[in-house]
């Protein structure tokens, strides 16, 4: 198992990224809330003899009151941790980490984080 962001998806034909972010987040998580867009980057994460993946990332936050309630069909495990803590984990065990996200922290604690936590 691999430790990832908190959702993502892809848009559906016709459909913004906006759009999409909302739908995604009520999907997966049960959670209704405003996210703020941050970067887009793209990136290329080979599996081994498996294959390799290429994706166009758009990276959002928001913050929630109340509980997320994960979609058992999307989402295996959930857990809240500090950004010191998952930074922690990160450079720890980072093989435990999807590629994706391990790319977005380090922008997002880089670039953001004193604005996402304000």
């Amino acid at each position: 198992m691999y430790w990832s962001n908190s959702c993502c998806s892809h848009p559906r034909e016709g459909e913004s990224v906006e759009t999409a972010v909302h739908r995604r987040i009520r999907e997966e998580l049960g959670l209704d809330c405003a996210p703020r867009f941050l970067y887009k980057f793209s990136y290329h994460a080979p599996f081994g003899e498996i294959g390799s993946e290429r994706e166009l990332c758009w990276v959002y936050a928001g913050r929630h009151c109340g509980v997320a309630i994960s979609h058992p069909d999307e989402i295996a495990a959930t857990r809240y941790v500090t950004p010191t803590e998952l930074s922690a984990e990160m450079a720890a065990e980072p093989d435990r980490f999807t590629p994706w996200f391990k790319m977005e922290w380090q922008r997002i604690e880089r670039d953001h984080l004193s604005e996402i936590l304000a």
